[in-house]
């Protein structure tokens, strides 16, 4: 952490980067993030992110460089490379205020679906990697399922989120190509991912780039329609994401109608992946399941009994 923070200071004084003494600088200096996948640090204006040991160079690189060509939509990097720190690779960005998520009246969700209609609309960049979606809910299946050969005792909870797995399409387990002409996504959408930029007021930007790549539109608009799906989001605030989406000219749904043809698959692969997520939290903590993991588990019970919908058709 100490070592990222320096990334950090040195990414929002870049002229300091000489040898020599320094007086040390009273700005801020603030852990954003502290996860298995992600190092965050802010100083002053600038973070710096130290990114998945696994992290691939090439991959990187050419995600930095959409973002630094769309900063309509994507909040530009500091650095067009990242650098190495250790076993980790890190970016450099600048400092956007986040949604806040004791004000969920004030949640941007026009803001998102605006921004996604934009990014799906670019033309897919010639070499960019596939859009990492359907790995990351293979990887917490497989979080899961590592969990359970530990655990103490069977949980019966666990058995309807693997069958729900197990009923979705290869292509949304991450075992078989995704479906469809590309279109540029996302790949982890929710509200945690806009910043304001420049702070505190300017327009907001799409942050986190890891997943970034060519895939299926609709798997950008998976997590809001899982949850409303699952009674988390309310009618009114779905309503209006879609809407927004829509509006903006976004390809993963059709233009009017019902979009559940488009969003069935993508919502259910994001509705397993977070039960899977959640029960792992709670095997290691445990603990019971708490109400909205509760949900979750039971919108998984009830998938198998209905088939998925088709794949969503090829971007308009």
């Amino acid at each position: 952490m100490t070592a990222l923070t320096a990334e950090a200071e040195a990414a929002a004084h870049p002229r300091a980067r000489v040898p020599g003494p320094r007086t040390p600088c009273a700005c801020v200096r603030t852990p954003l993030a502290d996860r298995e996948d992600a190092t965050v640090v802010r100083h002053a204006g600038a973070v710096a992110k130290a990114h998945a040991p696994d992290t691939g160079r090439t991959a990187l690189v050419r995600r930095l460089a959409v973002a630094a060509g769309r900063p309509d939509v994507l909040l530009a990097p500091l650095a067009p490379a990242p650098v190495a720190l250790r076993d980790r690779l890190v970016t450099f960005w600048p400092y956007g205020v986040p949604v806040d998520p004791d004000d969920p009246d004030a949640a941007p969700w026009e803001a998102a679906a605006t921004l996604l209609a934009k990014l799906h609309r670019v033309p897919v960049p010639a070499g960019l990697p596939p859009m990492r979606g359907p790995v990351k809910a293979a990887r917490a299946l497989d979080r899961l399922r590592a969990a359970l050969a530990t655990a103490a005792t069977p949980d019966p909870a666990a058995r309807p989120v693997l069958d729900a797995w197990a009923s979705l399409p290869a292509w949304a387990r991450a075992e078989a190509p995704m479906p469809g002409p590309p279109a540029l996504c996302h790949g982890d959408l929710h509200l945690g991912q806009l910043v304001r930029h420049p702070e505190p007021d300017g327009p907001w930007r799409l942050i986190d780039i890891d997943d970034l790549g060519a895939g299926v539109p609709a798997w950008d608009l998976a997590r809001p329609a899982a949850w409303y799906a699952c009674g988390l989001l309310p009618p009114d605030e779905w309503t209006r994401f879609l809407t927004a989406y829509r509006r903006a000219g976004g390809p993963a749904v059709p233009a009017d109608g019902d979009p559940w043809a488009a969003l069935d698959v993508p919502a259910r692969a994001l509705t397993v992946q977070t039960a899977a997520l959640a029960l792992t939290k709670a095997l290691t903590a445990g603990r019971p399941l708490d109400e909205v993991e509760r949900a979750l588990v039971d919108a998984c019970a009830r998938m198998p009994s209905v088939p998925p919908g088709p794949a969503p058709g090829p971007p308009h």
